[in-house]
């Protein structure tokens, strides 16, 4: 591969990666309004006694399952990243085999990261439905 196409793979490498952080970072603020209103729609005929809603009983488990939703979202978010970058990388190696081992260990970890991410997140929630 010459040095013009290693430069423009490095800038759509650059690209690609920038417009999946901007769309990740954006995702909030697209769908928190929504999201919101309908809680409070939601919550506008309950009584707080009844422990929905921000009150009474559950709120600790409610809490401890939203940390971990984020946490999941977050790490997922990263381990997709790294698949692309894995793939970008797999991709410019131009048959380099250290390249070409960098690459595939880069792919490997990043889907083993999503699979304990999966399994962490069903224990999570598997523990928290029992208490």
């Amino acid at each position: 591969m010459n040095l013009r196409m290693k430069v423009v793979m490095n800038i759509v490498a650059r690209i690609v990666c920038a417009g999946v952080l901007l769309g990740v970072l954006a995702a909030p603020l697209v769908t928190a309004p929504a999201a919101a209103s309908a809680q409070s729609d939601i919550c506008a005929g309950i009584a707080p006694a009844h422990g929905s809603c921000g009150t009474g009983t559950g709120t600790i488990n409610q809490t401890l399952k939203n940390v971990v939703d984020l946490l999941s979202a977050i790490a997922g978010v990263i381990a997709v990243i790294m698949l692309i970058v894995g793939g970008i990388k797999y991709i410019t190696s131009s048959g380099d085999a250290s390249n070409i081992s960098g690459a595939k260990n880069t792919i490997i970890f990043a889907l083993v990261g999503l699979v304990v991410v999966a399994l962490a997140q069903a224990l999570v929630h598997f523990v928290l439905s029992r208490v």
